[in-house]
């Protein structure tokens, strides 16, 4: 084929909508189409298997391109510098790629900067609304079209394995998208490399069609792509005109997804650039989302930059409360950082339910409430059910978004953790360590706090419901399970109010607490209560040390000019060694010492020491804590610890995973009127005239029962009564009607050990708990039969 006639065929192939589209020029082309042009992507007709076995989520998929593109600019800049990406002179990291690769990057907060470094990476949308196209171009290394088959068209060859400051290792990620292509897998490459030298090359992508022969003899179909006549179609090229931003495409690789299949995904500019920010938490570049005016001519916005959902979540004020981090460096996985965001329970001028769907819409479009990222990009996930079943904090269930940075773990933890697909963990033992490790830690921070000032800022009074309950027991049949439930519950209840053993409160003596004035970078760094001993740091236990500052709260965390607190072992002086100290440089301190750094709280940053088995009793070890400042200044502190007997003081006690199903404990009747209900939405208790009642749950185990009596149910009710003898009786029908069929429900949902999840309007499947079930079932008529049919009128009704 002549030059015109390649260019003419990649043209008619890019502006070709739908996979429809490119149908019909394959039937207008037979003989380039024909069967003898199409190769098995990675030579291997097997390759169903590894393509189909990758991205579970079309946008995860999508993201694997971005990455590619993120890699590709990455490789470009060090080639421009003349550094091989593979030698040691080439950035050991993703940061230290941006550091030395991007001298202006701390720029690219202002938006002209910014904008002009997206346009580099654009995810363009093309076709009709109801089967988007997808295109993707960035400005990076591209390829020669003799090199395509050795990068874009090759599986598990591993051409990123030694380049350290890139994401991508096995060559693979990339081909997860074609499975989302349409029902034929059509997909449009086209590259020319960076240094203008050579030819722009292209090739189309496809599901093989098989024939009635193979359909006979072959158990699965395969992917393949187009050569013509032995090579990857080429032609010449100094600029194309693709319809991207700002630019004619010079060189760099642009790709086309045909119908590329999205749920819950209307525009670009809105949708896609929402999901895309929960799956890249923090990029290492900005990434322009395009829509077109044809596809929404009355959309005012068509372009946005994605920029991490960590960037909206501190520049959007409106939604996040605050956050907070805590790092932490242990035997078991080596270091990571665990993030924590509350969102706010009620905006200003939203009712509690506007407020959570515009948090779960901007947040958590994806059903992803624990995030596990490297470098930036996100490769699994916990869902609410880990706040929940995990935390025990279901008050923050829809508010609480945990980030947790896994880019500095051990490899040998980290392979085992996550899968070669990057979008989910493995179901391993590697994976159920670091569950139960966040488990027990994050039960114990500053989200503990959180949970309980919740709680306690509802003051509202609960009714004794012992006497309700014992009443109730009269009449059931001993041997039943109902019966030897409630009879346990009520032991509890009684032991409780039989042992007065209980802590008193400690009184404080009233004193006025310091204003904070927190400042941008700190001026002083010292450890609280300084002593002349070393610390006591018991075997099998921790310390808690903790250091005032004037730093702001978010220091550690702030994508701008963000702060850092580094812990050394400096010396250790081992047990009965009288010689002096030796140097630790052998040994890293998570190796002797399992840290744990809290962000700064209103002037006070708090580090935990746990120690390592290797120590003894008796050894001292010398601690240098240093506190990163402005410019090149830092403030350090030395610290010298001793390693004591074990502490006998008994621990603190984390929640089990698995709760006895049978000691459940009462939990409390609270009475609410409409006068409570401001009370409620703003601790994020939705409370209405829809609202009939709402328990709370702490993981499991049901806390307190609200109910509603200003309820548009329980008020048309009253309404048809005449005398107040009647309207008292009919009040304690409707506590006891709704407290009981609470219980028993939330018992019978519990013991059966039943998972609930339901369909949001994302259309993704979206864990709930069990409280949240029994408030729904509720208030959807529940309460309206339990009030207008009792015993008396459903025999009446039989006997009609």
């Amino acid at each position: 084929m002549t030059t015109v006639l390649m260019q003419d065929l990649f043209k008619a192939l890019y502006f070709s909508p739908t996979e429809e589209s490119v149908e019909k020029i394959i039937q207008q082309y037979p003989a380039i189409f024909r069967a003898q042009n199409w190769c098995p992507i990675g030579a291997n007709e097997s390759n169903f298997s590894i393509i189909e076995n990758q991205q579970s989520n079309p946008i995860a998929a999508l993201v694997e391109k971005v990455t590619n593109s993120i890699d590709a600019i990455l490789m470009k800049k060090c080639l421009e510098k003349g550094i091989a990406p593979k030698s040691s002179q080439a950035p050991q990291s993703m940061e230290e790629a941006i550091e030395t690769l991007f001298p202006d990057h701390k720029n690219w907060d202002l938006p002209s900067f910014k904008r002009r470094q997206a346009e580099d990476i654009q995810i363009i949308a093309d076709g009709p609304r109801q089967q988007s196209a997808v295109i993707i171009y960035d400005n990076g290394e591209g390829q020669h079209p003799e090199e395509f088959e050795n990068t874009f068209l090759s599986l598990m060859r591993g051409n990123k394995n030694e380049i350290r400051f890139v994401q991508g290792k096995y060559n693979m990620g990339g081909s997860g998208a074609i499975v989302f292509c349409g029902t034929k897998g059509y997909q449009l490459i086209g590259s020319k490399r960076y240094d203008n030298k050579g030819l722009f090359g292209f090739t189309l992508i496809r599901e093989h069609p098989l024939s009635r022969e193979e359909l006979i003899t072959k158990k699965n179909t395969w992917y393949e792509y187009l050569k013509i006549d032995g090579h990857i179609p080429a032609f010449y090229i100094t600029e194309l005109d693709l319809k991207l931003l700002n630019r004619t495409f010079r060189t760099g690789t642009i790709i086309k997804m045909y119908s590329y299949q999205m749920r819950g995904i209307s525009g670009f500019a809105q949708d896609l650039n929402q999901s895309l920010n929960e799956f890249l938490f923090r990029p290492v570049l900005p990434v322009f989302t395009i829509d077109t005016k044809e596809r929404y001519p009355n959309n005012a916005v068509l372009t946005t930059i994605v920029y991490g959902l960590q960037r909206r979540l501190e520049e959007e004020k409106d939604y996040v409360e605050t956050w907070f981090s805590e790092e932490y460096k242990d035997q078991l996985f080596g270091q990571m950082k665990v993030t924590c965001y509350l969102f706010k329970a009620k905006q200003e001028g939203k009712t509690v339910s506007d407020t959570k769907k515009d948090i779960l819409r901007r947040y958590f479009k994806n059903n992803m409430s624990v995030l596990f990222s490297m470098n930036g990009q996100v490769h699994g996930h916990y869902t609410s059910e880990f706040i929940t079943r995990g935390l025990k904090f279901n008050l923050l269930k829809d508010y609480l978004l945990i980030h947790v940075d896994c880019t500095h773990m051990k490899y040998e933890f980290r392979k085992d953790l996550f899968m070669a697909s990057r979008d989910r963990l493995k179901n391993g033992s590697k994976a159920e360590d670091l569950r139960d490790y966040l488990r027990k830690k994050l039960a114990k921070s500053k989200l503990d706090e959180i949970n309980n000032n919740r709680k306690t800022s509802i003051g509202l009074d609960s009714e004794d419901t012992t006497e309700l309950i014992k009443n109730f027991a009269k009449n059931l049949s001993k041997d039943s399970d109902l019966f030897k439930l409630l009879q346990n519950t009520l032991k509890l209840e009684e032991k409780k109010k039989d042992n007065p053993q209980q802590k008193t409160p400690k009184h404080k003596s009233a004193r006025e607490e310091k204003p904070f004035h927190p400042e941008r970078f700190p001026s002083f760094f010292r450890l609280k209560h300084q002593g002349n001993t070393p610390i006591a740091l018991p075997i099998g236990g921790e310390k808690t040390l903790r250091f005032e500052t004037d730093v702001e709260d978010h220091y550690f965390d702030r994508t701008d000019e963000p702060g850092d607190l580094q812990v050394s072992v400096l010396q250790i002086k081992p047990s009965g060694h009288t010689g002096g100290t030796q140097p630790a440089d052998t040994k890293e301190p998570g190796e002797l010492l399992n840290i744990i750094k809290s962000s700064p709280d209103k002037g006070t940053i708090k580090i935990t020491f746990n120690p390592d088995t290797e120590l003894r009793q008796g050894d001292e070890i010398e601690i240098q804590v240093t506190l990163k400042g402005a410019g090149d200044d830092s403030f350090t502190e030395i610290v010298f610890l001793k390693i004591v007997a074990p502490d006998n003081q008994p621990k603190i006690s984390v929640p089990k995973e698995e709760e006895d199903y049978n000691n459940i404990g009462l939990p409390d009747l609270v009475k609410v009127t409409k006068d409570n209900w401001d009370e409620l939405e703003a601790q994020g208790i939705t409370m209405n005239y829809n609202t009939v009642m709402t328990p709370i749950a702490s993981g499991d185990i049901l806390e307190k029962i609200y109910i509603n009596l200003d309820s548009q149910v329980y008020l048309n009710y009253r309404s048809k009564l005449k005398n107040e003898d009647q309207i008292l009786l009919a009040q304690k029908r409707y506590i006891a009607s709704i407290y009981f069929h609470a219980l028993f429900l939330y018992v019978i949902t519990k013991k059966k050990n039943y998972k609930l999840s339901f369909t949001n309007p994302e259309n993704t499947e979206e864990d709930i708990t069990i409280d949240e079930y029994i408030r729904d079932v509720f208030d959807s008529y529940y309460s309206d039969f339990l009030l207008n049919f009792g015993m008396e009128q459903l025999m009446g009704a039989l006997e009609d």
